[in-house]
């Protein structure tokens, strides 16, 4: 049974990297695309809207994805009844949306807000309908379906923007992109998934999922809220461009802060649910993530932040140079990005959606306070707010921690000082070598990219780095090496 494990473990880590690059990069190609054909106001009139969608996706959720993954043994019962719950209440704001749109474009002094928010309008309800198949495939660790079903989706409504970007269809062509995306994936979901729901339905089934998912479901709404705040309040307090850059900046760090921690999580929610009586194999379980995940990670910010120049300049153009100093901030920022989500992920595990929502509602007061105060300054002061409340949220985020499986913040942190104090060196050295050459030019691109990367490499084998030795293991001895912390 736990050999079984170890090797499922690993096979869906691999699959979720492949999935995480191949998307990641499918998405950062769709987006360089779109960047160049389309203005700066065209992304922060869909950025405007996002926390409304993603509030809505949230409620359409309601935790229930989550406590059907980490239920021991979900019944027929509990699938049915989750999946008519949520094309209900999917339906039901789709609504509520269509009749506020007028009052939220008003809200920005955008008109054209209106029409756009009733068709994004669609996307929770798409989404829903997928929601169950969605739950199961993670649930199993059926990480290759999804990293096609994704891939798919992902790539047949970036090709469906770009060309109605290049007819000229402006911001529609974003709004048809999550839409297209929706619809693409709803259907592989049903078409590759075998699950299908039956004529039942339990209130009690339902009510089984929602003890967990309530939690979940607030910790979601807070969440949305603490994602798109900014995009919100720099759209009420500002110009659509400056949303526009903000956005652009915001997905590329997202893009490159999200990637590997969205491959731990994947893997370790369902792995440390599956052990979540055994506190020792999770703490050195969660150690080994951390340390694994943060040493490509670091560098991974780091890079960003000294690349940042020469990356807007040459692929995004001139036009979008106003958000690098916006991206040189938001990766130091993001670099606590994969410690809250394990960490959170741990909690998810452990069934405490009740401490995860109360983290949730710290943070979001925070970031809020934050965000209400530092916006008369200028966006720049905003991001600074942000960085101060990612490392505040780190802390918070570690306290239950300790408390539940005895892993101190101060024990993560020794773990992780050695891949974060060789990327700042790195970082360093790198910025100031590159300096010596041509902004926007591939050459200094290229060179920052491939010196960066030796001399960390460099770096960590001189500090004998434990987590070097696991990656190298897993890589070029078949993950022998990482097995045994399973």
């Amino acid at each position: 049974m736990e050999e079984s494990l170890k090797k499922r473990t690993i096979r869906a880590l691999s699959w979720s990297f492949v999935q995480e690059a191949g998307l990641r990069g499918l998405q950062l190609g769709i987006s360089i695309v779109l960047a160049r054909i389309l203005a700066p106001k065209e992304f922060g009139l869909v950025a405007m809207l996002s926390v409304f969608i993603a509030l809505a996706q949230a409620l359409v959720d309601g935790g229930l994805a989550s406590a059907l993954v980490q239920a021991k043994q979900p019944t027929e019962a509990h699938k049915c009844s989750v999946f008519y719950f949520n094309i209900c209440a999917s339906i039901l704001l789709a609504g509520m949306l269509w009749v506020a749109a007028p009052w939220i474009a008003s809200f920005y002094r955008q008109p054209l807000l209106a029409p756009m928010l009733r068709v994004l309008g669609l996307v929770p309800v798409l989404n829903g309908l997928g929601l169950v198949q969605n739950a199961l495939l993670i649930r199993n660790l059926e990480l290759k379906k999804q990293t096609g079903i994704l891939a798919a989706s992902t790539g047949l409504s970036g090709v469906v923007a770009a060309a109605l970007a290049w007819r000229g269809f402006g911001v529609w062509s974003l709004v048809f992109l999550y839409v297209t995306q929706s619809v693409a994936r709803a259907g592989l979901l049903w078409l590759w998934n075998g699950w299908r729901p039956k004529r039942l339905f339990s209130l009690r089934a339902l009510g089984e999922m929602l003890r967990f998912g309530w939690g979940m479901l607030c910790s979601s709404i807070v969440g949305s809220v603490y994602d798109n705040l900014y995009p919100l309040l720099i759209g009420r307090f500002f110009s659509a461009a400056s949303v526009g850059y903000f956005n652009r900046a915001q997905s590329l760090q997202w893009i490159a802060s999200q990637s590997l921690a969205v491959v731990a999580s994947r893997v370790t929610f369902p792995v440390f649910s599956a052990m979540q009586e055994q506190s020792a194999r999770l703490r050195a379980g969660l150690r080994k993530a951390l340390t694994t995940i943060s040493l490509l990670h670091f560098p991974m910010m780091i890079g960003l932040a000294v690349t940042a120049k020469p990356l807007i300049l040459l692929v995004f153009t001139d036009k979008w140079a106003p958000c690098i100093p916006y991206l040189q901030l938001l990766a130091v920022a993001g670099l606590p990005y994969p410690s809250h989500v394990l960490n959170l992920s741990l909690l998810m595990a452990l069934g405490r959606s009740d401490l995860f929502f109360r983290l949730e509602v710290l943070k979001a007061a925070a970031f809020l306070g934050t965000g209400l105060v530092t916006f008369r300054w200028g966006v720049m002061a905003m991001i600074w707010g942000q960085l101060v409340c990612s490392v505040l949220a780190y802390f918070l985020n570690t306290y239950f921690t300790k408390k539940l499986i005895g892993y101190s913040v101060w024990e993560q942190l020794r773990d992780l000082y050695p891949c974060l104090a060789a990327s700042v060196v790195m970082g360093l050295v790198v910025s100031l070598v590159g300096s010596l050459l041509p902004a926007g030019n591939v050459l200094q691109l290229s060179f920052r990219v491939v010196f960066g990367a030796l001399v960390y490499w460099l770096l960590c084998r001189s500090f004998r780095s434990a987590a070097l030795s696991e990656v190298a293991g897993f890589v070029f001895r078949g993950g022998a090496s990482a097995t045994t912390a399973q």
